[in-house]
């Protein structure tokens, strides 16, 4: 048996966790040799990094490993809420999951206050000069949904992974300084800016694992390694690169263990009008989150405005984070009309694509 297959794919293994509390969200922007930074961050040697990480996503522990891109900057993005009758709602999970590729996060929720129709929450992803509604008003004839709610991030207070680093965190723990609120603008690229994203974008296989893996790309796309590292460290500093990351798969058992994440909420708040930035910068203060945007949704949704996301192990777990956050919210004076958790059920996790020239062509087929 070789030494990789001899090494440990658990999450909770010591040196594993060691790598994973850098590799999921501590690399931020684009860094030449990505392993090179994990291993000095995390202390331990190149070569073990490299073996563990390979062998945890042959396994299914990792479910992928990327460059990530900040979408927001890059195509119309948006929460979309289905009200569709309960029914329907698995063959409309299964439909957009498996047919849509501009969908990214497809999710069964259910409300803590009770029975809901808004059962289906998907994220979405429309490059530039394309249509969100003529999207889902596409989607909506062909799954046999009632209505939806576009809720589009006007900020964004959150964004981050890191669900070994939030394992056994302190109930209300939060940073010293309020979270800062980033406003979405698309960035305006060239074909070739295009060309070099597609290559940083895509899913690393299991052989790609390794030092100079952009060098690599480069050579196997004919550009220049060289030429290659101007324009990424370019579309970084332009503010559309996000971290390099080590996705765990965290909602399915893994090597023979039980789900790294049992619980996942998506808390809604509806705070005063016009206080929206300053409840999103407190609410992001809290370590536990892994995503806060300001997003509207309507008299049909409460008039929820400040989303969030967080995970735990136990329902409780998460319930006592979120009462935590409450209570701050209350304490400095903004307080919330309305506030309710959505638990994710059955889910589907994967990047959007946002290739115009990809939307284009899926437009045309899809008779848009």
């Amino acid at each position: 048996m070789s030494a990789v297959l001899e090494l440990s794919v658990s999450p909770r293994d010591a040196i594993n966790r060691q790598i994973l509390e850098v590799s999921e969200d501590r690399i931020r922007g684009f860094v030449r040799d990505p392993f090179v930074e994990i291993a000095r961050r995390s202390g331990v040697e190149l070569a073990e990094v490299i073996a563990r990480i390979r062998a945890m996503l042959e396994a299914g522990t990792i479910r992928r490993v990327r460059q990530t891109l900040l979408a927001t900057n890059l195509a119309q993005g948006a929460l979309i809420a289905w009200k569709i009758d309960e029914q329907l709602v698995d063959a409309a999970f299964q439909f957009i999951a498996s047919r849509d590729p501009f969908s990214g996060h497809v999710v069964i929720r259910n409300s803590e206050t009770g029975p809901t129709e808004w059962r289906l929450w998907t994220t979405l992803k429309v490059p530039t000069g394309f249509s969100v509604e003529r999207h889902c008003e596409s989607l909506k004839q062909q799954i046999g949904a009632e209505t939806y709610r576009v809720m589009p991030a006007l900020r964004a207070f959150v964004l981050g992974v890191g669900h070994m680093r939030r394992k056994g965190m302190r109930v209300g723990e939060m940073s010293d300084a309020r979270a800062e609120a980033m406003v979405p603008a698309i960035v305006d690229l060239s074909e070739r800016d295009w060309d070099v994203l597609m290559i940083l974008k895509r899913d690393l296989d299991p052989e790609e694992i390794g030092e100079q893996l952009w060098e690599r790309r480069a050579h196997a796309a004919g550009i220049d390694a060289d030429a290659f590292f101007v324009i990424a460290e370019d579309l970084d500093r332009r503010g559309v690169i996000g971290r390099f990351s080590t996705f765990l798969e965290h909602s399915k058992p893994v090597a023979g263990e039980e789900r790294l994440s049992s619980f996942n909420g998506l808390f809604h708040w509806a705070v005063p009008r016009g206080r929206e930035i300053e409840a999103g910068c407190e609410i992001g203060r809290f370590a536990i989150l892994t995503h806060c945007y300001w997003r509207d949704a309507g008299p049909e949704l409460n008039d929820v405005n400040i989303m969030a996301v967080a995970h735990g192990e136990t329902k409780e777990e998460v319930l006592a984070h979120k009462r935590a956050i409450d209570a701050h919210l209350t304490s400095t004076g903004i307080g919330f009309t309305y506030t309710n958790v959505y638990w994710g059920g059955r889910a589907e996790i994967k990047p959007s694509d946002i290739s115009p020239v990809a939307y284009r062509e899926w437009a045309r087929k899809a008779g848009l």
